[in-house]
């Protein structure tokens, strides 16, 4: 199980420091949680990840249920050892796959709208390749075609087999075009879903309670209470933030204001350098994205002066680190123009740089937002 202490409460908003405690070490909080999809930070090894100051990685129940499948994973030891990760670990329900293969991969959307649509999804209409039901949702994998079936039930299965110190009921998120009667309808079967994850998880991980409802105030509302009423260990906010990330903080706002300020809220799949300091003053205490390794797997960098494109011809005669103020070995060892050299000549090895400045400059902008929370500044 795991232990979370409160040592601050910021007088200005929501923001708060914490102690997030589980069977492999203690989180600092608020704090950015790395992606692991599939068992590894992509273009890293674990030694790489921690010394980036990662302290907490979440990975995908969905893609390790396919390949190499939990029981492998079992086999080798659980997640921690069979990944050599030996920090904070947790695993998502595979709930998120439920909109990212069946609607989100049907109409080009993410979890947030690049810009506003007259499109919607009614209450009945299901996806082309995902097919959702009152117990669960089947899928067909992506490696070999076979259906595959992921419920409540089974999702704890896997989870409890994978071993990670956190892991999430199982829910539907919805797509942020779904209108008001699908997403109600979806909210009731994740809450029934809920109860059952509680009923038939056997092992001693934390659970946490996902809180649905889309962008509709009453349903995200409705959700946060009925999570706080149920015995989670902590929560997370999960689903679409509609066409317009500035109403995002306000989203979250309708949902913290609801739950147990005592237990842990992380916030799912949410996490540009420009949202952490609104979703911390929001009450948020962890929060994951694949920003930092995703970008630098296409020669971007993010530095205090912004986003860099290193592949670009101008970066060949720059001679200067990537980031002058960044104390990462990366940039106390290489320059631009190395970077875009390689980036440009198509070698493997600036990803794992690139990654892994982003990574730490990621866990250092974090850092000093708890810096800030100390001071009396956020």
């Amino acid at each position: 199980m795991i232990h979370f202490s409160i040592l601050k409460k910021s007088k200005k908003s929501r923001a708060r420091l914490g102690l997030l405690e589980t069977p492999h070490g203690v989180v600092e909080t608020p704090a950015f949680v790395g992606v692991a999809t599939q068992a590894t930070v992509k273009a890293m090894t674990m030694d790489q990840v921690r010394s980036t100051g990662m302290q907490l990685l979440i990975a995908n129940t969905y893609h390790l249920h396919i390949r190499p499948g939990e029981d492998v994973v079992k086999k080798g030891g659980g997640l921690h050892k069979f990944m050599d990760w030996d920090r904070p670990l947790m695993t998502d329900s595979g709930g998120f796959q439920v909109f990212s293969l069946g609607f989100g991969k049907d109409r080009g959307t993410g979890k947030i709208l690049k810009e506003k649509s007259d499109e919607k999804i009614r209450e009945g209409e299901q996806p082309r390749t995902v097919r959702i039901t009152e117990d669960g949702v089947e899928f067909r994998s992506y490696v070999d075609g076979r259906k595959l079936f992921i419920g409540p039930r089974e999702s704890m299965r896997i989870q409890e087999k994978l071993g990670a110190d956190i892991i999430f009921n199982f829910d539907e998120c919805t797509s942020p075009i779904a209108d008001h009667a699908y997403t109600k309808k979806s909210l009731d079967k994740t809450h029934r879903w809920a109860r059952v994850c509680i009923d038939s998880k056997k092992s001693k991980q934390a659970l946490y309670g996902v809180v649905q409802g889309g962008k509709f105030k009453d349903l995200r509302i409705e959700s946060a209470e009925f999570m706080n009423k149920l015995p989670f260990a902590g929560f997370g906010i999960g689903g679409e933030f509609g066409d317009d990330k500035r109403q995002m903080t306000k989203m979250i706002d309708w949902v913290v204001s609801e739950l147990d300020e005592a237990r842990p809220r992380h916030l799912l799949g949410i996490g540009y350098l420009e949202d952490m300091p609104k979703i911390i003053a929001s009450g948020i205490d962890t929060f994951d994205c694949i920003v930092p390794t995703h970008y630098a797997r296409r020669g971007v960098a993010f530095t205090s002066r912004g986003r860099l494109d290193i592949g670009r011809t101008e970066f060949l005669s720059d001679k200067k680190p990537l980031d002058p103020k960044c104390s990462c070995f990366v940039c106390q060892n290489h320059t631009r123009s190395y970077l875009s050299h390689l980036l440009r000549a198509h070698e493997i090895t600036p990803l794992t740089l690139l990654s892994f400045h982003n990574m730490h400059y990621f866990n250092a902008y974090v850092s000093m937002l708890r810096e800030d929370i100390k001071k009396g500044n956020l």
